[in-house]
């Protein structure tokens, strides 16, 4: 890029998100430099309340980012919010303690007692039991787990009481792919909200807003964190939507994320578009070895071209296709459990997001598994959340760990021949 690819008049500003482009603002978005040491990062604000004004009545009761008590709002809090919103093109942003905290005051803010919800039936497993078992029991809720790449049935489940559709931009784990402009036709049309769980996805990668959806949520320890080491959870939206799930959920419940935890992922998202991309290559690379590999019985990527979620993908994703790919593998539980113990780079471990490579093997309760592929419902779901590390230390590790397992992969039938003909 030179000056004459800038727009006539665009002078970029680091306290303006308008004029920045995506990953300039990754970097200077919700940053504000400290005024009593001159230092240009935000501090880290280890308080638990702050100095009221002389006359406390004369605080803004209606505002819920008004500094009083770290519980309700915080420093930190504040700018991690702003940088979200933006990078979301969202009016707003409410963080919390983790993703689950983010989902259930979404829910809890939503929801009364006899509404009716739609959700995808392959989503987290923690947001499977909130609607499988807790929010029926406890708040009388009735739900109703749909295959949400299936338009017809997702309006087919449509009732006069339905107040929510939701789902996950690239379901866990099975990968399949929402149609999030779609789904939102049909829920604006029937009178009700779309909430998108977009973890596995963040900005510049989609923008469920963009595409129609009234609520996008992360869990903010995964990719926009992006090291492993701090917990927080996110839902961005318009400002009427985000102030009634802090003044609700997070005043009267809690779950509000610590100082510490928003300025280690503040810290962490500065560098996120760049991270985002080497997941989304070295996903690519690995999906590809692991699709020609003999010894895979079933691999699911966006990305592949002959994945059926990948047109889907296309239509909506910018720049790759994300970090975890699901396969598996035949033979018996415990040669599956001999190839994950015997990986020496890769981790055996759950989430996702982070800088080194983890893969997790499960076999699914019947209930979560009904809406798998077969080959994952029969030999169990291997998920790879892939890192930073080098596509080739990787590949290599998965092929010595699958020859340990399985032997090495059975040559390649030789072409038939074509008889030759005999002059004369």
């Amino acid at each position: 890029m030179n000056g004459s690819d800038l727009a006539p008049g665009r002078r970029p500003d680091r306290h303006d998100h308008a004029t920045l482009d995506n990953d300039s603002w990754a970097v200077h978005g919700g940053n504000r430099p400290d005024t009593s040491t001159g230092a240009i990062r935000t501090p880290i604000v280890m308080a638990n309340s702050y100095q009221l004004p002389p006359d406390p009545t004369s605080l803004n009761d209606a505002d819920p980012d008004t500094l009083v008590y770290t519980r309700e709002s915080g420093a930190n809090q504040l700018g991690l919010q702003a940088k979200l919103a933006a990078m979301e093109h969202g009016q707003a942003a409410a963080v919390f303690a983790t993703g689950m905290a983010a989902l259930h005051a979404v829910f809890f803010t939503l929801l009364n007692p006899g509404d009716h919800v739609i959700v995808s039936n392959v989503v987290y497993g923690r947001v499977f039991g909130l609607f499988d078992s807790l929010l029926p029991a406890k708040l009388g809720i009735a739900v109703d787990f749909v295959d949400i790449t299936d338009l017809d049935a997702v309006r087919a489940a449509v009732r006069d009481n339905t107040r929510l559709i939701h789902t996950e931009a690239i379901a866990n784990p099975d990968l399949r792919v929402a149609d999030i402009a779609a789904l939102a036709q049909i829920a604006h049309s029937s009178g009700t909200r779309l909430t998108v769980d977009s973890t596995f996805t963040p900005p510049p990668m989609l923008r469920p807003l963009d595409h129609g959806a009234d609520l996008v949520i992360h869990s903010l320890t995964k990719y926009i964190n992006g090291h492993g080491d701090a917990m927080g959870g996110a839902v961005i939206g318009n400002r009427d939507h985000i102030d009634e799930i802090k003044t609700g959920a997070m005043h009267h419940i809690g779950g509000a994320i610590t100082p510490f935890n928003a300025w280690l992922i503040t810290r962490g998202s500065v560098t996120m578009p760049l991270r985002l991309q080497r997941h989304c290559d070295n996903a690519m690379a690995i999906a590809a070895f692991l699709a020609e590999d003999p010894r895979i019985t079933h691999v699911a990527y966006p990305g592949l071209p002959g994945d059926p979620q990948h047109a889907r993908a296309s239509a909506q994703l910018n720049g790759g296709y994300g970090g975890v790919v699901s396969f598996a593998i035949a033979g018996d539980h415990e040669d599956r459990l001999r190839f994950v113990n015997d990986l020496r780079l890769i981790t055996s471990a759950v989430s996702l997001g982070h800088d080194e490579t983890l893969i997790a093997y499960e076999q699914y309760p019947e209930a979560r598994a009904l809406a798998f592929a077969a080959p994952f419902r029969e030999h169990g779901l291997i998920r790879l959340a892939v890192g930073l590390e080098s596509a080739l230390d990787l590949i290599a590790d998965l092929d010595a760990a699958l020859t340990t397992a399985y032997g090495p992969p059975a040559p390649a039938a030789d072409p038939p021949r074509t008889p030759r003909r005999t002059p004369g």
